[in-house]
Order: structure tokens, then C-alpha cells, then sequence
């Protein structure tokens, strides 16, 4: 898919679905004691549940960024938690952040405010009253960090 096919709307349709599909994978990953991996639960998932074609690679993509990169992504959110760690958190929100965060360090391809705000479109979805609020907060505190990382990387 070129750059230009990846900003039209049923794209952007089809992404924001992947979004929610991944969300329900890594749900059912955390959840249920039977799902070892999240490889397990991903090929669970599309056994059981109808998801369309064109919703796929994108959906891999996630999945496939998070079993490479999850502790790094892990790592990233525990830094840009206050006062929180990512295991204490609602199974819901840690999912919702860890796709944000995926997208925020490892998907160039996406600008960070659409990774932020889809995030946070998830968490209105699926997430508690609080989680819009509370999952915008710390992937924006991810963003800054990062931000200012590639700011001292820089140089003159």
C-alpha cells in the first residue's frame, strides 16, 4: 500500500478497525489463562471471529510490532507513567497503550497525533470514563519524551 493509499478514508476506516481487533486480541491475551502467546491468541481470534480481508494486514502489522518490540514499548510507557506502573492499570487501558505506544515508537508511517488520538478513540470506545483522559495523558508524555530525545540527538 503506497503512502497516498494509507490517508484515504476507507483506510483510515479499515485501520481504526485493525485498532479494535488488535485491542480484542491483546484483551483476550491478558485475560484468558489458556492463551499462552500472543501469537495463540491473535490465530484464536480469526478462528472464531470474522475479520475482513482488507483489515488484515494491518491488524498482523500491530500484532507482529508488539511480540518484536512489546517490552520496548513497555518500557517506554512504565517511563512516561506518573505515579503508576503498567501492571497496575486496567487490562483495557494497558492494551490501548501499548497500541499507542507501538505506533508512537516503531511506526514511522503513522504522525504521532493520529496514533495518539486513535488511542484515545479506543479508550472512549472501550475504556472506563476516565481512560480518554488518562491514556491521552501519558501517550502524549510519551510523545514529548520522545520528542525531546530526538531534540538532544540532533546535534548543532
Amino acid at each position: 500500500m503506497t503512502a497516498a493509499a494509507a490517508t484515504t478514508p476507507r483506510a483510515h476506516l479499515d485501520r481504526s478497525r485493525a485498532r479494535a481487533w488488535a485491542l480484542q486480541v491483546l484483551y483476550r491475551w491478558e485475560s484468558d489463562p489458556e492463551e499462552v502467546t500472543l501469537r495463540q491468541a491473535f490465530e484464536r481470534t480469526l478462528a472464531t471471529r470474522r475479520v475482513a480481508p482488507r483489515r488484515l494486514p494491518y491488524l498482523e502489522r500491530l500484532i507482529q510490532g508488539l511480540e518484536r518490540h512489546g517490552a520496548t514499548v513497555d518500557d517506554a510507557l512504565d517511563d512516561a507513567l506518573a505515579n503508576w506502573r503498567l501492571e497496575r492499570l486496567a487490562t483495557l487501558d494497558r492494551a490501548i497503550l501499548r497500541l499507542g505506544g507501538l505506533e508512537l515508537l516503531f511506526f514511522e508511517d503513522v504522525p504521532p497525533k493520529v496514533a495518539i488520538q486513535e488511542a484515545v478513540r479506543l479508550a472512549e470506545r472501550y475504556g472506563g470514563s476516565e481512560s480518554p483522559r488518562f491514556v491521552n495523558g501519558v501517550l502524549d508524555a510519551l510523545y514529548k519524551r520522545l520528542r525531546a530525545a530526538g531534540d538532544a540527538t540532533a546535534g548543532p
